[in-house]
Formats: C-alpha cells, sequence, structure tokens
C-alpha cells in the first residue's frame, strides 16, 4: 500500500535519488541527465511546452526572442533547462500560481510550462492577461522515475506493465480528456 508524499520539486528529486522515496510521479520530463540518474518508467504522457508571455507583451513571438531576457520556472525543471537552451535567465518559482504572478507583475519576461497546465490554468483563471506565443518543437516525455539500480528493476516492470495496460484500454487517453482536455 502506497505512501504518499508532497513536497517541492528540488526535494522530491533529491529523496528519489537518495532512496528515500521509491517513486515519484510529478509529470517528470525525460532528459539524458536524468536517464542516466534515475530509472524511468515507460512514458505516459507527452507534453508541449509553452512559451507563455502577457497579453500586452508584443516582444517575445519565439524561443528565440527569449535571449536575454528573464523567466521564471521551478529549479531544474526541463522548463528552466530549455529557456536557458535559448539565452534566458531563470529565476526559480516553487509553483505554477507563483510563477503566473510574476509574469502578471511584470518582475519576468515570460515562462515555460506545459501546455495542459497553462490550458488549465487559463481555464480556471479565464480572465487572466497571458497568452501561449510558441510552443518549443521538441515534445516532452513524461515518466515516473525510481532510483538507479535492481532494486527498482521489480518496481519499474510492474509500473510500465499498468500503463501498457491502462494505454491499451483506453483508460489512460480517458483520464487525460477528463483532466485536460487532450489525449
Amino acid at each position: 500500500k502506497p505512501e504518499y508524499v508532497l513536497g517541492e520539486w528540488d526535494g522530491l528529486l533529491a529523496g528519489v535519488k537518495a532512496g528515500r522515496y521509491d517513486l515519484m510521479a510529478n509529470g517528470v520530463g525525460f532528459t539524458d541527465e536524468r536517464n542516466e540518474a534515475y530509472t524511468f518508467s515507460d512514458f505516459y504522457a507527452f507534453n508541449r511546452t509553452a512559451l507563455v508571455v502577457r497579453t500586452d507583451n508584443t516582444d517575445i513571438n519565439s524561443l528565440e526572442d527569449l535571449n536575454g531576457k528573464t523567466t521564471c520556472n521551478s529549479a531544474n525543471s526541463t522548463y528552466q533547462l530549455t529557456a536557458e537552451a535559448y539565452g534566458a535567465t531563470v529565476k526559480d518559482v516553487e509553483s505554477l500560481d507563483g510563477t503566473i504572478e510574476e509574469l502578471l507583475a511584470g518582475r519576468v519576461d515570460a515562462t515555460l510550462n506545459a501546455e495542459v497546465s497553462i490550458n488549465d490554468y487559463l481555464k480556471e483563471k479565464p480572465g487572466a492577461e497571458i497568452k501561449i506565443v510558441a510552443f518549443d518543437p521538441e515534445v516532452e516525455k513524461v515518466g515516473m522515475i525510481m532510483p538507479k539500480g535492481d532494486d527498482s528493476k521489480a518496481l519499474q516492470e510492474a509500473i510500465n506493465k499498468a500503463l501498457k495496460e491502462l494505454k491499451e484500454s483506453g483508460k489512460l487517453a480517458e483520464i487525460s480528456i477528463k483532466y485536460f482536455g487532450m489525449d
């Protein structure tokens, strides 16, 4: 029977790496570096990374326009890495709400986040003065992570089996559509 633990992004990653947690299921995007440090499950989601600005911003229309600008994202997130790759300075923020607050207050120029998260935010706050102006051409692959090593092998196999059953039955798509409005 699982024991669920809520925590900050960096603390969860470190906890998995140190073996304090058996599994992290929190929209963990695949990177080569993470693959070296953790054991990944099969991918269960594929997200487009959205570039978001205030509705009155006309200077940023592409990822290339981030060069020399400031964004905010969770520390060590794939969104931070993408922003830095395009030349942005990244301010660490702990939550999507905090990110949007920084953006709306004009303390940062833009933010990057999952399209589904931004769409959900806009559904909850339809008057928010933000807009998606571009998408990263690379689709982010999302899986669950476990500590590296043989001790995680049985858990990885069980998770992959369950994910396969959910995909084949259509249940995974059904859940995605229910909560995110898209598969």
